[in-house]
């Protein structure tokens, strides 16, 4: 099964496509744009993404949000995650941080997969914190900074891990199921 898959970033796809191979599901990229609502939740904003890209393509499409979540900045940057990393990067949140003793934080995703019956919602978590520094080359976005609950090394020194238990993972895990179990209804 080919489910379109409506992002501008192939690491995404690539990470949707590791958990897809189990369930013989490939998510195929389409560079449709849509507008990023302003929304503090994740979910919100991949079904309008959803529901917005397959108003287009007339066909079954997915649109994933995430968002990191720190704790002692109140939540952010959260679902405003990609754009406060364009703006000041892993460097800005570290500044940030500076001092702060309490670096939980949270990522969440998100996939929001629209056909004729509707949008439906895919969500994953993982716990973790805030490393006090870079750490890894591997990954993208915030993967140097964050550590999963549990663990002591980054997504970006450790892409196995990231694999195993990472937020998007678990959504996209959860999408899968859904779709081979045929309740297609959303």
């Amino acid at each position: 099964m080919k489910v379109k898959f409506a992002t501008s970033n192939p690491h995404k796809v690539r990470e949707g496509n590791l958990v897809g191979k189990k369930f013989g599901m490939e998510f195929i990229q389409i560079k449709q744009s849509y507008p990023e609502i302003r929304d503090e939740d994740v979910s919100r904003v991949a079904e309008e993404g959803a529901r917005f890209v397959f108003d287009r393509v007339k066909e079954p499409v997915i649109v994933e949000d995430t968002g990191l979540f720190i704790e002692a900045l109140n939540g952010f940057p959260g679902s405003f995650s990609s754009f406060v990393f364009r703006k000041i990067g892993n460097d800005g949140i570290l500044k940030l941080l500076r001092g702060e003793k309490n670096r939980r934080a949270s990522f969440i995703s998100a996939i929001g997969y629209c056909d004729e019956n509707g949008v439906k919602i895919f969500k994953g978590i993982v716990g973790g914190s805030i490393a006090d520094k870079k750490r890894g080359v591997e990954g993208f976005g915030y993967d140097p900074i964050f550590i999963p609950i549990n663990y002591k090394r980054t997504f970006a020194e450790d892409p196995d891990l990231k694999a195993r238990v990472s937020h998007r993972k678990k959504a996209f895990q959860k999408l899968c199921e859904w779709l081979i179990s045929g309740s297609k209804k959303a």
